[in-house]
């Protein structure tokens, strides 16, 4: 009887060690990366806009207040697919907003990655604004008035006295936003399809590897990264917000 190989036995142990070493085969590494890239710059560019949306709704009274209100929270109730949709008949290059971006600027937005982030961005925008205007809604008005009342414009108070007081609503909004931006589906895939390595984020590539034979396992992998980096976001936005909680309490109390 014919002993086995040396090669024979080492082969087993070789194709656990590219497994562990490979957990993730280069389309879904391209799928995270690219999620990252997408949800960072959505939560970025929604921003400057949440935070004016939101301090307006939490202090201003005017006759638009209610439309205004109705519009940033109306992705939250509209399908996704239909938030998508109107996406594409705005910022399309057929549309009135892409078709003026295409040739005064040259931007294309529909079917690029750029398209995915404004997506995210628009998905992600009603979670923002209302961590936001919640925080916003905590802070004692007197205290802004006292500011105004030695001087102070309006845009300084908010910017000494407010957004402190604010900014761990803020850092909360942020890390909702990112984690809706990194999570969108619908409204992403009608906008800017499907495109490996151009417009598939990571719920595009699940979608994508639970439609062919064998593609269970990726779909799987891409399930536990999405989870791993949604609870570190959560970790992280705990541990900057008791930071931040804790420096505005010692400077009151230095005050």
């Amino acid at each position: 009887m014919r002993a086995p190989s040396l090669r024979a036995k080492a082969l087993p142990f070789q194709v656990r060690n590219d497994r562990v070493t490979n957990w993730l085969g280069p389309d879904e590494w391209q799928a995270v990366a690219l999620s990252l890239k997408v949800a960072l710059w959505a939560t970025v560019l929604s921003l400057p806009p949440g935070i004016l949306a939101a301090y307006a709704l939490a202090r201003w009274r005017f006759p638009g207040w209610t439309l205004l209100n109705g519009l940033v929270h109306l992705p939250l109730v509209l399908p996704p697919v239909v938030t998508g949709y109107l996406l594409l008949l705005t910022f399309g290059t057929r549309g009135p907003v892409g078709a003026f971006l295409e040739q005064t600027f040259g931007i294309v937005l529909a079917f690029r990655w750029t398209g995915a982030a404004l997506a995210a961005a628009v998905m992600a925008f009603p979670l923002l604004v209302r961590a936001i205007r919640l925080s916003i809604e905590a802070v004692d008005p007197r205290l802004e008035q006292a500011a105004a009342t030695l001087g102070a414009s309006r845009a300084w108070v908010f910017v000494t006295v407010t957004l402190p007081l604010v900014l761990p609503g803020i850092l909360a909004g942020m890390v909702l936003g990112f984690a809706k931006a990194m999570g969108e589906f619908g409204a992403t895939i009608t906008f800017v399809s499907n495109i490996p390595g151009e417009t598939r984020t990571v719920p595009s590539a699940i979608y994508a590897f639970l439609q062919v034979p064998g593609g269970e396992a990726a779909a799987w992998r891409l399930v536990i990264v999405s989870v791993i980096l949604a609870l570190g976001a959560l970790a992280l936005s705990e541990v900057l917000a008791r930071r931040v909680g804790r420096r505005i309490a010692g400077r009151e109390e230095g005050a």
